[in-house]
């Protein structure tokens, strides 16, 4: 059994982690920790999740100062830890453990674009790392299996990057896209993707559904780069808890039809647990709720074609993925503690 600690724990991505990890059969979740001046230090769990009860009864710990022998000590104890954290903690707590030969699977943001140039810009601080980010596994995981079975530090993808990259990366790889007009991925998610902190935006009473980010969410650059083309992505906020929908519209090469773009999906996928593909009907949030699946479906007409892609947010735009890539190094089943 490996030893495996949440940091973060309190957040709904976290808590999703707590509710996988406490019942996977080869990961022994022995700590949950939130930030050393958290109202929620001391609490159990179960006091803030209910559903957790008699399922998880751990407390939420007080992380040490960063550079404390306790900080060093609790990094020692673990192989491997999940940060759920901001993305300005992952990136300064990512080092700590690695140094102490501890796994990180980090769910932020702080190390999924290689270029110390893009943190300034769309996470707004100055990334202190840059050897790091050239260490760092981008944890797509039915993409990068092989660099996550060796890596120490792993960056989880993004919630709409997931989703997104699915979709359209058997595509991309296989040529069917006339990539002179850049794909375009309006996506919409659950309010949970905005986390667990009180905000106006996020009330009841406020939210409806709207874009947001017009042109400068920071997941746009992570989706270009990782697909190595440009797209245009506008993400939505909806009015309910959990999920992301995606419709992605692309302009096909000359002579592509169905039974191509079929034939691309089912030959990167056909041995991806976790991938559902579309042969009748669309994809749609609730087929995903509270599964780790992203569900893919499709329609052609005239030269191009909408992609529709389903996921949860917190499960494989999130945590599930995070276990999924956690499996993968391990060397076991990928699906093994999800399904």
């Amino acid at each position: 059994m490996k030893k495996a600690i949440v940091i973060g724990a309190s957040g709904y991505t976290g808590a999703e982690l707590v509710r996988i990890l406490v019942r996977h059969p080869h990961f022994d979740l022995s700590g949950l920790y939130v930030s050393g001046n958290s109202l929620d230090a001391g609490k159990p769990i179960s006091a803030l999740y209910p559903q957790l009860g008699q399922i998880c009864d751990l407390s939420l710990q007080p992380l040490p100062e960063k550079n404390s022998e306790a900080m060093s000590a609790l990094a020692r104890s673990a192989d491997l830890v999940f940060l759920a954290t901001a993305h300005e903690v992952s990136h300064e707590l990512a080092p700590l453990f690695l140094q102490q030969g501890c796994k990180v699977f980090d769910l932020s943001g702080a190390y999924r674009v290689n270029r110390a140039d893009f943190y300034p810009r769309f996470y707004g601080f100055e990334h202190r790392y840059p050897e790091l980010l050239q260490q760092a596994v981008y944890g797509l995981a039915e993409w990068n299996a092989e660099q996550i079975r060796h890596g120490d530090l792993v960056a989880v993808a993004g919630c709409y990057p997931t989703v997104s990259q699915l979709c359209l990366k058997p595509l991309i790889e296989k040529g069917l896209l006339d990539l002179s007009l850049p794909p375009i991925i309006n996506a919409v998610s659950g309010v949970s993707g905005a986390g667990r902190k009180a905000s106006l935006t996020s009330a009841f009473c406020e939210v409806s559904l709207n874009a947001y980010g017009v042109f400068n969410h920071r997941h746009q650059p992570e989706i270009a780069t990782h697909l190595g083309t440009e797209v245009i992505f506008t993400p939505h906020l909806g009015n309910f808890k959990r999920g992301i929908l995606a419709t992605i519209t692309a302009k096909l090469q000359k002579g592509v039809d169905d039974e191509k773009i079929r034939s691309a999906y089912a030959g990167y996928y056909h041995d991806k647990p976790l991938i559902r593909l579309y042969t009748q009907g669309l994809p749609s949030i609730k087929g995903v709720e509270f599964l780790p699946y992203c569900d893919i479906g499709f329609a052609c007409k005239e030269g191009y074609i909408i992609i529709i892609g389903a996921e949860d947010n917190l499960l494989k735009g999130a945590a599930a993925q995070a276990v999924q890539c956690a499996n993968i190094r391990y060397g076991l089943a990928e699906t093994l503690g999800l399904c």
